[in-house]
């Protein structure tokens, strides 16, 4: 019997694992969702604008990420197969790519207004020039990261509206909670893998222990009033009905529930449950604002 080898990837198909196309969906879908917060509507080329943009400047982002890491990369199972640890890419076309899509991403988020192309450049900035270097150094790089992650709704109702205000800070608020819990259940699952790269991305140096996951239990737990600040804005100009606040707390508890088990458990089986429970919660919520937004 011969033994079978896998093909080896395409250009294209190392392109998008370069960039994270699959990823680069999710953070597109919260920037779109983001811009039905503020607006009605949504013309065919704000559309491409804000999706093509969005996808190009994640890749870009992603990209830089994975120069920069690429010898960290090399040392993990779960990325040792990526384009530049293997050699198949270069680190000068990685560089080429990404620049090329950062710049293009830029111009496109610019078109639709100078506040959009700003978070768009912090974005890019902050995740490949603060998140990126910190993550050998300290778990505090999670609480950088989360910062670009959470600007992807924001920049959506600002290229909507063209003004900043309390209205997308709650979006941002409620992304940038979220993403604590998401990035600890995978620092969880893959906790091993990380401490080959010298990364440390749980809260605690004590790695999986009752501390960290009683820390990963609360910052859920934050979700649930997080989520409902588009529903409690001060006055009389609530962003989001009474089936938003409903939808938020239901939402709540069952990203709640994994977490409450990984604190009771210590198992990676829940960490993954957390982990997977992460990537429903927030479009849910996010879609059910547009569905019950106020007029």
């Amino acid at each position: 019997m011969t033994a079978t080898t896998e093909p080896t990837p395409t250009l294209f198909k190392d392109i998008a694992v370069l960039f994270k196309l699959r990823l680069g969906t999710f953070v597109v879908l919260s920037a779109v969702l983001g811009w039905f917060m503020g607006s009605s509507s949504i013309g065919l080329m704000p559309f491409l604008e804000l999706t093509i943009g969005g996808y190009l400047l994640t890749g870009a982002s992603n990209g830089f990420n994975q120069i920069i890491e690429k010898e960290a990369d090399g040392k993990m199972g779960r990325t040792a197969n990526r384009p530049l640890p293997t050699g198949r890419m270069s680190v000068q076309t990685a560089a080429v790519l990404s620049s090329a899509a950062g710049i293009l991403g830029l111009l496109a988020l610019f078109d639709l207004g100078v506040r959009a192309g700003l978070l768009g450049l912090l974005a890019l900035t902050s995740y490949v020039l603060a998140y990126t270097p910190l993550k050998s150094k300290t778990g505090f790089s999670v609480l950088v990261g989360a910062i670009p992650g959470a600007i992807p709704p924001m920049l959506g109702y600002v290229a909507a509206t063209h003004s900043f205000g309390i209205e997308p800070g709650t979006l941002f608020a409620v992304q940038f909670m979220w993403q604590f819990p998401h990035f600890w259940a995978i620092a969880w699952v893959a906790h091993e893998d990380y401490l080959k790269a010298g990364y440390r991305m749980l809260p605690f140096q004590s790695g999986r222990s009752e501390v960290s996951a009683r820390q990963i239990l609360i910052y859920t737990m934050l979700c649930i009033p997080a989520s409902l600040l588009p529903w409690a804005l001060p006055g009389n100009a609530p962003m989001v009905g009474d089936a938003a606040f409903v939808v938020a707390i239901l939402a709540g508890i069952g990203f709640l529930i994994p977490a409450y088990r990984l604190w009771r458990n210590l198992d990676v089986k829940n960490a993954r449950q957390l982990m997977f429970a992460s990537f429903l919660y927030l479009p849910i919520v996010q879609l059910t604002y547009v569905l019950d937004k106020t007029p």
